[in-house]
């Protein structure tokens, strides 16, 4: 019998939107973490920064020379007020007056601070302690800066990490802590009443280590794979980035803040590990954070969250060598010390590539034009990837749906190579965009015919 595609397409808009890529994307951003002695001068980092698309920084002190470094920038910037500061920020309200007047007002208002972030992950298992002092602490500092900065817009908010839910598989039965109710609620009004997001540092990579299997890492990967299906909100995500984010957002609705904005605060994969870190790879740490780069540019969101995309800072700019534990708590950096990058992540400005020690751009090769599948690829694996293909926004099946001009020969590998290429197009043209699980290959040869016109170098 003639063969039928299994997809079905929801045409929402026929409208695509594109982006420049030359330009900086307003919701990427990078970790600079400091735990290390071999980082370059601040003013080498701020000409890096600017040769690529990020926008945004998050420190987690308050380092006067990187500060003054992005002076005139634009790339805005968190600043952190450390764990330690938290008992005298939350017990007098002249402490955070003197460090908002040492860490803030001096670089006002030639440098962007965007927000100050009091603590970092204050509310994970472990020293109880500071639970009850943050929301205090937060409240002084956010006076002071009312006070003294009133025009600037900082906002003050706190980090968390995905360990203040209780749950978070599905993400339909996301939900915060019960020993935690208080406290949240508490700094959830807080953000509500000031406008100030709830940030969140959630990981795939460390998803996958507790659960590494082949499937686990594909959907990890942003890599075409079966998904999986909430029975609770009736949704399917495609990847694991996508699902911990609306496990938040289900947790953030059950706890009555439905509005709160959500932002990644850290989100990374570490490119090297030792020899029981499964999936610490340069490859999968290429794939993880450009795929992902490429998912936020596409401003596709997530299921509960669709058609715009959450402020992301990448953890992190460099590695950071005097780092305890695993190797791959060291490895992370998107860039070396000498700040030549690790791999390519998608965030060199078009036409440019970071490449050498003194942080001069350098021009960057064209990709080859079209995507298509592999001459040993079965039909099992082309009907995957068509199906994974035509569920991503901003791809367009119409073409080889009954009538289209794509339609012809309806064969699974003629309608898969058709999507596969469509969505190569719209993720950025990295190699790694075009590799379905190994059964796909770039080519010069434009592969259009007839009125099917496939979309690509010289199209």
């Amino acid at each position: 019998m003639p063969y039928r595609s299994r997809f079905f397409l929801l045409v929402i808009s026929p409208l695509i939107l594109t982006f420049p890529f030359a330009e900086s994307q307003s919701f990427v951003g990078v970790n600079y973490g400091e735990v290390a002695d071999n980082l370059p001068p601040p003013e080498a980092t701020a000409r890096l920064l600017e040769s690529t698309t990020v926008s945004k920084i998050r420190l987690y002190g308050t380092d006067p020379p990187i500060l003054r470094a992005l002076a005139g920038t634009n790339i805005s910037v968190i600043i952190g007020a450390a764990d330690g500061d938290i008992p005298s920020l939350a017990s007098d309200p002249s402490a955070a007056r003197r460090w908002v007047s040492a860490n803030v007002l001096p670089f006002l208002p030639a440098t962007a601070i965007s927000v100050v972030s009091v603590g970092n992950e204050v509310l994970a298992p472990g020293d109880a302690s500071l639970g009850p002092q943050l929301l205090p602490a937060m409240r002084n500092l956010h006076s002071a800066l009312s006070e003294a900065a009133p025009s600037a817009g900082i906002k003050v908010s706190t980090v968390h990490s995905m360990a203040v839910l209780a749950s978070s598989e599905p993400p339909s039965a996301g939900a915060f802590r019960a020993d935690l109710t208080s406290t949240v609620a508490g700094v959830l009004g807080f953000l509500r009443e000031t406008g100030a997001p709830f940030m969140i540092n959630p990981y795939p990579y460390f998803a996958y280590q507790s659960d590494p299997r082949p499937e686990t890492l594909a959907f990890c990967l942003f890599r075409p794979n079966p998904g999986r299906f909430d029975s609770g909100s009736k949704l399917t995500y495609t990847n694991m980035f996508d699902a911990q984010l609306d496990a938040v957002k289900s947790a953030l609705t059950a706890a009555g803040f439905s509005e709160a904005e959500v932002v990644v605060a850290e989100t990374g994969w570490p490119y090297r590990g030792d020899q029981d870190e499964a999936g610490a790879t340069v490859d999968n740490a290429k794939a993880f954070n450009g795929n992902l780069v490429a998912h936020l540019r596409s401003m596709a969101g997530t299921p509960l969250m669709p058609g715009r995309s959450v402020d992301t800072y990448i953890f992190a700019l460099y590695d950071e060598d005097l780092k305890p534990g695993p190797t791959s708590e060291r490895s992370f950096g998107l860039f070396r010390a000498d700040l030549s990058p690790v791999y390519d992540a998608g965030i060199a400005k078009t036409g440019t590539t970071q490449g050498n020690s003194t942080g001069t751009p350098a021009r960057k090769p064209a990709a080859a034009g079209w995507c298509v599948p592999k001459a040993e690829a079965t039909d099992e694996d082309l009907q995957a990837n068509l199906d994974y293909a035509c569920a991503q926004q901003g791809v367009d099946c119409r073409p080889i749906q009954e009538g289209g001009a794509c339609y012809l020969p309806n064969t699974v590998r003629s309608h898969a190579a058709y999507a596969m290429n469509q969505l190569y197009q719209n993720t950025g043209r990295h190699g790694w965009d075009c590799d379905f699980r190994k059964t796909a290959v770039l080519t010069r040869d434009n592969p259009s015919y007839a009125t099917c016109v496939y979309s690509g170098a010289g199209s």
